[in-house]
């Protein structure tokens, strides 16, 4: 799972390693941790315009939603079963980047959860990537304003994530040189593990890095 990602890059870095340009600017800002429960908006490129970075809420709303509430259930959509659930079957091939430099998980040390370190996930040299993710407009049918929002596709971990995740899932990483086949509609479920970038580790509470 993903509900805790990091977006710490200045803005033109981003620009520069997807090659497209800001929409909004004001509402650009670099964050350390982004908590996927506050439904923040944070910078996304989808298929419809791979030249514009633009800022979508987190938490999928599906068009035929009644409310935002759904939002607390689909921060993450499931690979293997994303083209069965109500909440994404009409959206699994309406496909966007999700940009990042990094993602948070906690290894439990006790059965409890009680006692846990926290890590921090990403490239080497917490260089910018993609999450592969999903997309959606929604329309508040009270108010008739237009909500964009968008899932992270999950996966199962690989064998680093899997030492550090309980419930051994992990976010899509995209390769570089994948991403426009994810905006361009690949079979999602080639994205699935074994698909999977080199990632590190490092255990912030005692500044430990795992290969």
């Amino acid at each position: 799972m993903c509900f805790h990602s990091k977006q710490s890059k200045k803005a033109v870095e981003v620009e520069n390693r997807f090659n497209a340009k800001i929409e909004k600017i004001d509402l650009f800002a670099a964050s350390e941790h982004i908590n996927a429960f506050s439904y923040p908006k944070t910078p996304i490129i989808t298929d419809e315009k791979q030249n514009i970075i633009q800022h979508y809420r987190w938490g999928l709303i599906p068009g035929w939603s009644k409310d935002t509430k759904i939002s607390q259930y689909t921060i993450n959509a499931r690979i293997e079963t994303i083209k069965e659930k109500p909440a994404f079957r009409n959206n699994f091939n309406k496909r966007c980047l999700v940009i990042a430099n990094g993602f948070y998980e906690w290894k439990w040390l006790d059965a409890s959860g009680k006692k846990k370190n926290k890590y921090l996930i990403s490239l080497s040299n917490e260089e910018l990537y993609a999450y592969g993710g999903i997309y959606s407009e929604w329309v508040d049918k009270s108010t008739g304003e237009i909500v964009n929002t968008y899932s992270i596709v999950t996966t199962e971990a690989n064998a680093l994530v899997a030492e550090i995740h309980r419930k051994k899932r992990m976010p899509v990483i995209l390769k570089p040189e994948d991403e426009s086949k994810w905006l361009q509609g690949k079979e999602i479920s080639e994205f699935a593990l074994p698909y999977s970038v080199e990632l590190i580790a490092t255990n912030l509470d005692d500044e430990l890095t795992l290969f």
